[in-house]
């Protein structure tokens, strides 16, 4: 089945290198979570339609965060429909990298992009009580999202499968895309495969998936 082109939403993962970005899709599509930092070239997961479910094909990037080649960076940008600027809660550093691409992304696509900042790693901040440098940067991150950049603001553990369903949730609901996680999408899910590994599982569905 072919979906036209208009019914198709590409979800972008952007961040610094070693945030969580391949955990978190990972997390979403497999319900899985590897503690090895693996490093990123660049992976198109996609989610197809099937009869009797939503007619909606999600297209989801997984971007390097070290960024090589910045003319195939701004290409992504263009594609993208919906950006997830994700840095780490225990790497206070790694936000500056977010503000960073924010402001690529209004240069390359106008003010009006949906954009959600992802905090990763609230798992290595269990204690609430106290205000230390990690509540100071989700904090400072927060506000500076919603109330400065009027994005949507999300913190998450890859690891413990916190709010990682939020992040895409609030990327569609923010391109203006009907409710795609419905049940039979959720069951589905889990057969998607990233591009590189489609011809290692004959068993699995085959779906069309290519990076241009």
């Amino acid at each position: 089945m072919t979906v036209p082109p208009s019914d198709t939403v590409r979800l972008v993962f952007l961040g610094a290198a070693g945030v969580g970005k391949t955990s978190l899709i990972q997390r979403f599509l497999y319900d899985r979570f590897e503690d090895r930092h693996r490093c990123t070239v660049e992976e198109l997961h996609c989610l197809d339609p099937e009869p009797g479910a939503l007619q909606l094909r999600i297209e989801i990037l997984d971007t390097s965060g070290s960024y090589s080649f910045p003319a195939m960076r701004k290409l992504r940008i263009q594609q993208g429909d919906a950006f997830a600027l994700v840095f780490s809660l225990s790497q206070p550093e790694t936000f500056r990298e977010v503000e960073r691409l924010r402001s690529e992304i209004m240069l390359v696509k106008g003010t009006e992009v949906p954009m959600v900042v992802v905090g990763n790693g609230i798992d290595q901040f269990p204690g609430v009580d106290a205000v230390g440098p990690g509540q100071l940067i989700n904090l400072q991150a927060g506000a500076t999202a919603e109330l400065q950049w009027d994005c949507s603001y999300v913190e998450t553990s890859a690891k413990i499968n916190h709010r990682v369903w939020d992040v895409f949730e609030e990327m569609t609901r923010r391109v203006n895309s009907p409710d795609w996680l419905s049940p039979a999408l959720e069951r589905r899910r889990a057969s998607a495969e990233p591009e590189p590994n489609r011809r290692r599982r004959p068993n699995r569905k085959q779906q069309s998936c290519t990076l241009s």
